[in-house]
């Protein structure tokens, strides 16, 4: 099926071999596929390229607003899609994207994901509401300054889709602990430019906090050990992220 408007899809990169041709697969209805690589070491360059309609085009990575503003920039159509690469889309939830793309009624469309972790759907933990825009009108919108959790700004109506984004950010244990650590990091920077200092109360209670408050009150028990392991590595970003300031005032200390 043709689609009377163009629309582009985006993506930010790293080490993605194990993903991305499924990735492209899933977005048969894009026009043009615009791919921004962080220097991947593996052959994720190499097998995106081979796709007629991907332009690949390698960034050093700074932090996720940019790299995300700048894969806009190279969009040479007016709606794109932008997915993570641990992201499925579904046939229907490309169909549904392809209809709302031929009568829009919204500059920006949220679509709900529902998380996976450990091979296991996780329904609570504080993630039983997580809703993100995937879809949008990049003439209206634009990701925030923010280094880590960025958001895109959005100047005009959303809507949300009615099909499901399944996310699978699991590959292994040492993978998605390392993404929390690599997410503290920048969270500590943020910190940082902010002036902020960290104490006692930043190192006890925030963590014990994040654990309970994630495991509890967010009803992380609920998803059995795996909401536990998860309260448990989002209570230890937590910790990290204020290590990581504390260190970053040690270098001028």
């Amino acid at each position: 099926m043709e689609n009377p408007v163009k629309i582009s899809a985006l993506a930010i990169t790293l080490n993605e071999a194990h993903n991305i041709e499924g990735y492209i697969k899933s977005l048969w209805f894009a026009d043009e596929i615009v791919i921004v690589d962080s220097f991947s070491n593996d052959n994720t360059v190499a097998l995106a390229s081979k796709n007629e309609k991907v332009t690949v085009h390698q960034r050093v990575f700074d932090n996720f607003s940019a790299q995300k503003n700048f894969a806009i920039s190279k969009a040479n159509n007016s709606w794109v899609t932008f997915f993570d690469l641990d992201e499925e889309v579904t046939p229907a939830l490309a169909n549904e994207i392809v209809e709302r793309l031929n009568n829009p009624v919204a500059i920006a469309y949220f679509v709900k994901r529902d998380f996976y972790f450990m091979g296991k759907r996780i329904k609570y933990s504080g993630l039983q509401n997580d809703f993100i825009i995937r879809f949008f009108n990049k003439n209206h919108c634009k990701y925030n300054a923010n280094l880590v959790h960025e958001t895109l700004e959005t100047n005009g109506k959303t809507e949300n889709l009615k099909n499901h984004l399944p996310h699978h950010t699991y590959k292994s244990f040492d993978d998605y602990t390392a993404k929390m650590h690599q997410y503290s990091a920048l969270q500590a920077e943020m910190l940082y430019k902010k002036g902020k200092r960290p104490n006692y109360y930043h190192f006890l209670f925030r963590p014990f906090y994040r654990f309970w408050n994630q495991f509890i009150f967010r009803l992380g028990i609920l998803d059995g050990k795996e909401g536990f392991v998860l309260a448990y590595v989002s209570a230890f970003s937590v910790f990290k992220r204020y290590v990581n300031l504390w260190l970053l005032y040690k270098k001028i200390d």
